[in-house]
C-alpha cells in the first residue's frame, strides 16, 4: 500500500470517529489499540492491516457499503456482497420478507431500501394510496416523498405537522448514521415542501401519554390511526439486507382495526 492510499484509509477512518463523536481515546479503548497506533493510523503513518480495517469498522458502526470503500481504499477487495433481493443467494431473506408482509394483513406493511424507496409491499398498502399524483407512484417510489408531497398524502394527513417532524427527524438521524449523500438531498428536498395551514395546538401523540406518535390518515371510512414499528436483519453481511427495513403499522385503536378488516374484505 502506499503511503497516498495509507492517508485516504486514514481520513476515512477519521471522518467516521468524528461522525461518531469519538476521540481517539474512546476508539482506541474500545478497538483495544494504542492511541498512538491509531493516531499513526489516522495520519498515513501506519499502514493497517484487513482486520485492522475491519475491526475499527466494526467499532464504528460504519454501513457495510462504506466498509467495502475503505477497504478497496486499503488495497484489500471488499468483503461485503451486494446483490439484488431477487438474486437466488438471497432467496431465504426474501421468502422472510414476503412471509412478514403477507403475515402482517390486514393491516398495512412494506419493505424500503435505505434510501427509502420501495421494495416490497403487501396488499393493504394501495388501498391506502387513493388519489395520489401517479408520478409519485412510478418505480422507484420513494415512500417519504409520496408521503410529504403535497401532491400525495399529505393533504389527508390529519397530524401532518407532528408526523413529518418525526419523519424529518428520522431521516436526519439516518443521514448522519450513513452519511449517504442521497439521502442529504433528500432531506433537503422535503424540508422545502410546504407545510399547508397551523401546526394544531393539541398533538395526536398527546392522546397516547407522548410515548408514541401515531400516524393518521383521512379516509373514506374515516381517520385510521396507526402506530407503526421498524424491523431490520439483525446480523446482515450482504449490502441489501443491511440496508432493507420493513415497516410494519399496527391499529391505534379499534375503530381503525375494524375498518382495516373490512377493507381487506374487499381484497377477496
Amino acid at each position: 500500500m502506499s503511503m497516498s492510499s495509507a492517508a485516504a484509509v486514514g481520513d476515512h477512518l477519521r471522518e467516521w470517529r468524528q461522525r461518531r463523536r469519538l476521540s481517539q481515546l474512546d476508539l482506541a479503548l474500545d478497538a483495544d489499540i494504542s492511541t498512538r497506533h491509531l493516531s499513526f493510523l489516522e495520519t498515513g503513518r501506519a499502514q493497517p492491516s484487513r482486520d485492522m480495517v475491519l475491526r475499527l469498522a466494526d467499532q464504528l458502526e460504519i454501513p457495510l457499503r462504506e466498509r467495502n470503500v475503505i477497504l478497496v481504499a486499503a488495497g484489500f477487495a471488499p468483503v461485503f456482497p451486494q446483490r439484488p433481493l431477487d438474486d437466488p443467494a438471497l432467496a431465504a431473506a426474501r421468502r422472510a420478507v414476503d412471509i412478514i408482509l403477507k403475515g402482517h394483513e390486514p393491516f398495512p406493511a412494506l419493505a424500503v431500501d435505505r434510501g427509502w424507496n420501495l421494495i416490497s409491499a403487501n396488499r393493504m398498502i394501495p388501498l391506502m394510496l387513493d388519489g395520489i399524483d401517479p408520478e409519485l407512484l412510478a418505480a422507484p417510489t420513494n415512500v417519504l416523498r409520496l408521503t410529504l408531497h403535497p401532491k400525495g398524502l399529505s393533504s389527508r394527513v390529519a397530524n401532518l405537522h407532528e408526523w413529518r417532524a418525526h419523519l424529518l427527524d428520522r431521516l436526519r438521524r439516518e443521514v448522519e448514521l450513513t452519511a449517504d449523500p442521497r439521502l442529504s438531498e433528500l432531506l433537503t428536498e422535503l424540508k422545502a415542501y410546504p407545510i399547508p395551514g397551523r401546526q394544531p395546538r393539541r398533538k395526536a401523540s398527546d392522546e397516547y401519554g407522548g410515548v408514541a406518535i401515531p400516524f393518521q390518515l383521512n379516509t373514506p371510512a374515516g381517520v385510521l390511526s396507526f402506530f407503526s414499528t421498524t424491523t431490520v436483519f439483525g446480523t446482515p453481511v450482504d449490502v441489501t439486507l443491511q440496508e432493507l427495513t420493513l415497516e410494519t403499522f399496527f391499529p391505534a385503536d379499534t375503530t381503525t382495526a375494524e375498518a382495516l378488516r373490512v377493507l381487506a374484505g374487499t381484497l377477496g
